[in-house]
């Protein structure tokens, strides 16, 4: 069995086992306080009033250290995380999640099949750019509701609302 971890050296994983453990609950209280958290949840209630998608917004403080340890990527965490939030079950496969890993200072986007067919990966990577720039500024609540208007925008424009529908994921915040 392959080692998918090969190319990265043992000073190289040590250390990203570190910076996962030094990311505090704190920290992340920090940059997504009581507020921000009111504020993410009230923008992506009034977005899922103007189209068919369901987003769900996870924030995760560090990995796991056995996740760390064993080389699971951000994109990898934030699959399985979608999978097990249930992101991928919605009626009109119109899930998405906006992952944010803290420690690694990494955003990931996962659209469900029904969208992913409609908007590309760069669209997505540019969502994910607008938080990134925002972090670095240490502007967490505008950087993460401007992020979310723009995933708004784009479900709007391809999968607008046709009516009232049932809300099938709750919209409050999740912090790991």
């Amino acid at each position: 069995m392959a080692d998918h971890m090969t190319h990265e050296s043992f000073g190289q994983r040590c250390g990203r086992v570190l910076r996962h453990w030094r990311s505090s609950k704190a920290d992340a209280q920090r940059a997504f306080p009581d507020s921000t958290l009111a504020a993410v949840a009230q923008a992506i209630t009034a977005g899922e009033q103007t189209h068919r998608g369901e987003v769900r917004f996870i924030v995760e403080k560090a990995l796991p250290t056995d996740e760390v340890w064993d080389g699971v990527t951000n994109r990898q965490r934030a699959l399985a995380l979608f999978a097990d939030y249930g992101v991928w079950d919605t009626e009109d496969n119109c899930g998405v999640l906006i992952y944010v890993n803290l420690a690694e200072h990494k955003v990931d986007i996962v659209a469900d099949r029904g969208i992913d067919r409609k908007i590309d990966a760069a669209t997505w990577q540019a969502v994910c750019r607008t938080m990134t720039e925002g972090f670095r500024q240490n502007n967490y609540h505008d950087a993460t509701l401007a992020a979310i208007e723009q995933v708004n925008t784009l479900l709007r424009t391809h999968f607008p609302a046709n009516g009232a529908r049932p809300n099938e994921l709750p919209d409050s915040p999740i912090m790991l």
